[in-house]
């Protein structure tokens, strides 16, 4: 579990039962997207009318950017920030109250920074399509739109994904990064990274004070039903090389400090040219 860093609430299994219709809705909801309360605060595109974007430059910690180009080149430098694509096959998990409530093999087509293929399953495999603001449905008896709670929870867990995250978030305009003092993580003595984005949501990066990889993402969102905030952690751990960027193999994913689901990646593949139509419900 996560080292407690605030007192925080139990993510509700009632609430996981409301939204969670069958388990092949869970496994759909993939990074983030395991039966999680829904979060509209912090969604990357908001709907309707919104205020103007902040126009004014980043504002970077002398300190906090050190430690952050010591990460960027830890992760593989040029190769992790150039990449355009990501290809992970592997076993995803779904837990409620500490326990499997089912789990699937899988593999994962992204294709940098908001598109996404997810399909899980073998015999019946279902395909979860994300092209932007689009978002579709496979399964065996035809095509259908994701519900949109999938889409909102897409969309807010891949906003501030690991690699989004470091390649485009901390140098958007209007951010503030700045250091956060010292923690631990499983043991693991780390550094913080503090960092209010251009939405002015909390973050912080627990990194590994020894090999500079991430440790841990995490950040508050407003729960629209309960209107709390709920606190939301990423673990990455086991990382291992794969065309000059360092990956990590297991991704533990917490709100309020309850683990909610567990990703254990076989392989990763990047770079890779996908045919025509491969975010689309027509093609591939």
């Amino acid at each position: 579990m996560p080292k407690p860093i605030a007192s925080r609430r139990r993510a509700k299994v009632s609430q996981w039962q409301r939204v969670c219709r069958a388990l092949p809705f869970a496994f759909g909801l993939l990074l983030f997207a395991f039966c999680l309360p829904v979060v509209a605060a912090q969604q990357p595109q908001s709907q309707g009318a919104s205020a103007p974007p902040p126009t004014r430059p980043p504002v970077v910690d002398p300190k906090a950017q050190a430690l952050l180009d010591k990460i960027i080149k830890a992760l593989g430098g040029p190769a992790f920030m150039g990449f355009k694509t990501l290809t992970t096959r592997g076993r995803t998990f779904s837990i409620v109250d500490e326990s499997t409530a089912g789990m699937a093999p899988y593999i994962q087509l992204m294709e940098y920074p908001d598109k996404r293929r997810f399909t899980y399953g073998t015999k019946k495999p279902v395909v979860l399509i994300n092209d932007g603001d689009q978002a579709w449905e496979v399964d065996q008896y035809g095509t259908t739109h994701q519900l949109p709670v999938q889409v909102l929870r897409w969309k807010v867990s891949n906003y501030y994904s690991l690699e989004n995250l470091l390649r485009l978030r901390i140098h958007e305009p209007g951010v503030l990064i700045q250091m956060g003092g010292a923690d631990f993580v499983d043991n693991l003595p780390a550094q913080v990274i503090e960092i209010v984005d251009s939405r002015q949501v909390d973050i912080k990066i627990y990194v590994n004070r020894t090999t500079f990889l991430p440790l841990r993402i995490t950040y508050s969102a407003l729960n629209p039903t309960t209107h709390e905030q709920d606190e939301y952690a990423d673990d990455y751990s086991d990382f291992k090389e794969f065309d000059g960027v360092l990956t990590p193999m297991h991704i533990g994913r917490f709100i309020n400090d309850e683990r909610v689901a567990e990703n254990f990646r076989n392989s990763a593949k990047y770079n890779e040219t996908y045919p025509p139509g491969t975010f689309s419900p027509t093609g591939h």
